[in-house]
């Protein structure tokens, strides 16, 4: 499997001094007022409640590609500060969210799933509304052509077929939102927000200027626009105002040379996760830790700038998201920043 350095140096982007970052935040929902499929929905009230919440503590709503033209340009992003983009496109964006969203006069950025709003599936978009919303300046951007998980490497099938299948898929939706709304889109929501290196690769080469995965986090200057990562607001525990505001009161703890990295891990041999912190000495070293999905959080020992798990771990499961946590002693808040590993079937 080639491996292309220059590739790995933009996602990880452009690092700069912990000290010199603002935290900003980028929401993401789903579906609202629909109680029936509650892992995806938020209730009307929580919904109106937290954006009430940004409104009375002085947060400032700004839009998507404010923050994606800061990143690319190295400008600084605003303080307090946040982004909401809601996925998929069903119809409750429409009839529930947009009406509380105009009220408050809050940009906002709508990632489509192509194929559903194209064949007219049961409650997502219409064209029509599509096209009322982006003429009142909502942001409609790219969610894929068939939602499909385009990390999961299909078994039997090289590499070059398996780039040419994620392209496929990304073109073909670009090109419809281009044909429908007279302009290519500029961001990607990765569907399911699940990525390797060759998905965030093959994307850059659509041509997309910002992607965005699932990855709770925050993001600060020292965030690669190829990877921005959202809070998801769903579900019974992570739709309260409680998880609301615990989301917004932390900060991103920036790293490099992660180990292992983007590319898709092949086997199950005892490795060590390793990461190069940029500031480590803003974290208490005793409040610094590894999470796995599989594992759960782990210890992990800091030397100089280094940290690493105390002990080689062995993953099975296909999807992993990693973390590094610790305690910012300059602020006393929590910072924290993810990656994903994932194992395709049958490589």
């Amino acid at each position: 499997m080639a491996f292309h350095s220059s590739l790995l140096l933009l996602f990880l982007g452009l690092f700069v001094p912990v000290s010199a970052m603002a935290d900003l935040h980028v929401l993401i929902y789903h579906r609202f007022g629909e109680n029936r499929y509650p892992t995806t929905n938020v209730a009307m009230e929580s919904f109106r409640a937290q954006m009430a919440y940004l409104q009375e503590n002085g947060y400032q709503v700004v839009s998507l590609a404010s923050v994606a033209a800061s990143l690319r340009d190295e400008r600084p992003l605003p303080d307090r500060a946040v982004v909401i983009t809601i996925d998929d496109g069903y119809e409750s964006t429409y009839t529930a969210a947009w009406p509380v969203l105009k009220s408050y006069n809050y940009p906002f950025t709508i990632f489509l799933n192509i194929q559903a709003v194209n064949d007219g599936y049961h409650d997502f978009l219409t064209w029509g509304q599509v096209a009322e919303m982006r003429a009142a300046g909502v942001d409609i951007q790219d969610h894929g052509y068939a939602h499909a998980r385009l990390a999961d490497w299909p078994p039997g099938m090289d590499e070059g077929r398996y780039r040419s299948w994620i392209g496929s898929d990304l073109r073909k939706s670009a090109d419809i939102l281009a044909a429908r709304l007279g302009g290519r889109p500029k961001f990607l929501a990765i569907p399911y927000g699940e990525y390797n290196r060759i998905v965030l690769d093959g994307a850059i080469k659509v041509g997309y200027e910002a992607i965005l995965t699932q990855d709770p986090g925050v993001v600060s200057s020292a965030t690669s626009r190829f990877q921005i990562p959202r809070e998801p607001i769903l579900g019974n525990e992570w739709s309260t105002m409680k998880h609301f505001k615990m989301i917004l009161n932390r900060g991103d703890l920036p790293f490099k040379d992660i180990q292992p990295p983007l590319a898709p891990l092949v086997g199950t041999q005892p490795f060590n996760i390793t990461v190069r912190l940029l500031s480590p000495q803003r974290y208490a070293p005793d409040s610094l830790s590894i999470y796995v999905t599989e594992l759960g959080w782990l210890p992990a020992k800091l030397n100089g700038d280094i940290l690493t798990t105390t002990r080689p771990v062995s993953l099975h499961r296909r999807l992993n998201r990693v973390a590094v946590k610790g305690l910012d002693r300059a602020n006393g808040r929590n910072a924290i920043r993810f990656w994903m590993l994932i194992r395709p079937d049958g490589h």
